[in-house]
């Protein structure tokens, strides 16, 4: 069956930190902070703790590793806190990481942290005064441990005051995310020592989602323990003197008899390589322990990268959204490369990065590569640089070519489709230098090699490539796969003529087409089909598919009407499959005014319905702009706005769905800001409904775009007009070159709509490298 994301889961600086942050102070920086705790209520399954923008280290509390609802490990209101851990997953459906947890406490030692309604059958405590703010986190636990956390790209910093008397640090190193697994045990050999010269290391390897993933560390204590206890397997207390203990679920704790004399303070360096390389990030990024010191220079980093964007107007909650989106915009793709270039490929082999490189983990492509991708190429084109090059080296290196879903050296292929040639197209469209032609193999072979390895993301490749389609009756998912499919033989196409592969592109952009196989011209809908050709009969859009068992469904979290307007290209080809402009229109108005009903068998992740569209998922995300592809712009402005407002809240529960590293996000910021990038291949971006009066936006060195929506207000959503450096602009789209130049993008805002902007043919989005 497919990788389901749901079924696979689970002091001394009080006066520095009430202190302005550093992007208050600085004239480039937003108007508001981020409020980090949006997305860790609900369904976001976002985290609080801090991280630098794309660091390795995202240390944080943990609250619970049972639910789905803590696929990161932590959701708002959970009550109490397990300890801290140097690892998580920001707004994905599975669960994972949560390694190297930290338990500062007081009282006997206690190894196991006790079920989430009764905290006090084991280590867990509850807590007060928790504050979050980019680079940092502090809270004060139940035991009057006052914790302060901020990281460097690969260390983690703890500070922690104690009450006056004896106290003690746990280390658990089983601590994980305990869903429901098919390898048992899910950590199947572990390690930890201490040095003589205190410093503590220690390794796993796990069996969770990225199965056979390993993580090193090391970690030193600024006041040395009076001594050390190890608890190996089945908490067996060791011998005193033991220094080192290996297994599978080990623990240990570090005592100190006058633990509130001073804060102790903990540096722990990770590596996916192995215990030198934490010692020697941890050498490289900690040599010294200031703790402040660190803090500041975190904020620093946060205050440089949210201060890309800025905005006025809106009300006070949408300038904190705008901000809490771009924040967690920033978390993912993480860091894998040591400080000395090493990483775990997917080939399972060390590599080392050219220098100035960098190799990267937690890729969510399946989600990521609609807005997330697109938004990193726009404001952070030195960081999409960067990933660009990391995707390319990846895919060669990987036995199955372009990637899924790698996280920490192992490629999950969770989701459909092989989405990483997405972000290469993308890229190589609108002007990121890198050697796209060295990827180009990898990717023929995943494209025409069918014998090649595979896993559920791309079965059926065959059948795909000779009937057109993938046959609903022997393989599931096969309404989305053939749509998924066509979309990266799209964006395939594009690499192969880069890389010179005339006849290789033809056949990928003719194979492009393949979608149109499972729309059914007399309904109009996606709509499973057999291998004979026959199509699923009686057909219910709101259904997931033909066969009763849940897990085989022929969409992926979608069901028909959401399936439907899953394609990103050939969109004209699209409208004239179903019969025109007015067709086409009429379908969309359908699917945002169906009755909101789901079947049982229903994924979680099929969320914030407005009609059958679901903005709490990504198959659809783009589907509000397509409007502007019939001439009706002025529909995808009310829609936007509508999706703004209605889909996002400054609260815990603010994210109507996953947050799926960024994705979620990123399309906030995008349609606040008043475009997106429907194809991200096309490199255009259509217009919508910007949400402020005004936005400024660093899109490169030297280089400012201005949004300008004066008197915009909250019952102003149509775009009446549009100018580019004064000069009026009568499309309802803007290319990549254009608008990454530079310049001032002015909307004319009204309380009703401009039926005439944007409906000549000539001013329609492109799409399949065509206009209307």
């Amino acid at each position: 069956m497919t990788i389901d994301r749901r079924t696979l889961l689970s002091s001394s600086t009080l006066a520095l930190f009430a202190s302005a942050l550093p992007w208050r102070l600085d004239a480039r920086a937003p108007a508001a902070a981020p409020n980090l705790f949006v997305g860790t209520g609900g369904d976001g399954h976002t985290y609080p703790g801090p991280s630098l923008p794309f660091g390795m280290v995202q240390l944080g509390p943990d609250t619970d590793v049972e639910r789905w609802a803590t696929c990161s490990g932590y959701h708002h209101g959970d009550g109490s806190i397990m300890g801290f851990s140097h690892t998580h997953l920001s707004g994905t459906g599975i669960g994972d990481m949560l390694d190297v947890l930290v338990v500062p406490t007081t009282g006997p030692v206690t190894l196991t942290p006790g079920p989430l309604d009764n905290p006090d059958a084991g280590y867990r405590q509850r807590y007060s005064n928790e504050i979050a703010e980019p680079g940092s986190y502090r809270v004060t636990l139940e035991s009057g441990v006052h914790a302060e956390l901020t990281t460097t790209d690969r260390t983690g910093w703890h500070r922690y005051s104690y009450p006056k008397g004896p106290g003690h640090v746990l280390i658990d190193l089983s601590h994980l995310i305990l869903d429901t697994s098919d390898h048992a045990p899910l950590v199947d050999e572990a390690s930890l020592a201490i040095d003589t010269d205190g410093t503590i290391t220690g390794s796993r390897r796990v069996f969770r989602w990225a199965k056979g993933r390993r993580i090193h560390f090391a970690l030193q204590c600024s006041r040395r323990p009076d001594r050390v206890t190890f608890y190996g397997d089945g908490d067996a207390e060791q011998p005193a003197g033991t220094t080192h203990v290996s297994g599978k679920r080990l623990k240990m704790a570090l005592h100190w008899n006058d633990a509130g004399a001073a804060p102790i303070l903990l540096r722990c360096g990770i590596s996916g390589v192995d215990v030198a390389g934490a010692r020697a990030n941890l050498a490289a990024e900690a040599p010294h322990w200031d703790f402040d010191r660190t803090l500041r220079a975190a904020r620093q980093r946060w205050a440089e990268a949210l201060g890309v964007v800025q905005v006025e107007g809106g009300s006070a909650d949408q300038r904190t959204i705008m901000a809490s989106a771009l924040y967690h915009a920033q978390l993912a793709p993480t860091l894998f490369s040591d400080v000395d270039g090493r990483y775990v490929g997917l080939d399972g082999q060390i590599h080392t990065v050219p220098p100035g490189g960098a190799a990267y983990s937690t890729y969510s492509l399946w989600d990521t590569y609609r807005a997330l991708h697109p938004l990193l190429t726009l404001i952070a084109p030195a960081r999409t640089k960067s990933l660009i090059d990391d995707l390319i080296r990846q895919t060669q290196q990987s036995p199955y070519g372009p990637l899924v879903w790698p996280l920490q050296g192992k490629e999950t292929g969770t989701m459909i489709g092989w989405h990483g040639v997405v972000p290469l197209a993308e890229a190589q469209a609108k002007g990121i230098p890198a050697d796209y032609a060295a990827a180009w193999p990898a990717i023929a072979k995943r494209s025409f090699d069918f014998k090649a390895p595979e896993q559920d993301n791309s079965l059926a490749r065959e059948a795909y490539d000779k009937l057109g389609y993938v046959p609903a009756d022997q393989v599931f998912e096969s309404v989305s796969r053939t749509q998924e499919y066509a979309y990266d033989d799209w964006a395939s196409s594009h690499l192969a003529r880069a890389a010179g592969a005339s006849a290789d592109a033809d056949r990928l952009l003719k194979r492009s087409g393949h979608w149109r196989n499972v729309i059914d011209r007399d309904t109009g809908f996606a709509r499973p089909r057999f291998a004979d050709g026959t199509w699923w009969t009686p057909y219910d859009p709101v259904q997931l598919g033909h066969m009763p068992k849940p897990w085989w469904r022929d969409y992926t979290e979608a069901n028909g009407w959401q399936a439907t307007f899953l394609n990103q290209h050939d969109i004209y080809g699209r409208i004239a499959h179903v019969g025109g402009d007015a067709a086409f229109a009429a379908k969309l108005d359908a699917f945002f005014s169906a009755p909101s009903t789901l079947p049982d068998n229903a994924p979680p992740d099929i969320s914030g319905l407005v009609g059958q569209y679901a903005h709490g998922n990504e198959p659809d995300q783009h589907a509000a702009y397509l409007y502007a592809y019939v001439g009706q712009p002025w529909k995808t402005q009310a829609m936007v706005r509508r999706l703004c407002t209605e889909m996002y809240r400054n609260a815990p529960d603010g994210i109507i769905g996953n947050d799926d590293c960024g994705q979620m996000s990123a399309w906030f910021v995008f349609s606040a800001l008043g475009f997106y990038p429907v194809d991200p291949v096309e490199a255009a971006y259509v217009f919508g409904s910007p949400l402020f009066e005004r936005a400024t936006v660093r899109v490169g060195t030297g280089r400012t775009l201005t949004i300008e929506a004066p008197g915009n207000r909250a019952d102003t959503p149509y775009v009446t007009a549009v100018s580019w450096n004064g000069q009026p602009w009568t499309k309802s789209w803007i290319d990549h070159r254009t608008l990454s130049s530079g310049g001032t993008l002015r909307f004319t805002m009204s309380a009703t709509p401009n039926p005439n902007f944007g409906a000549a043919r000539a001013d329609r989005p492109p799409s399949f490298g065509h206009s209307a």
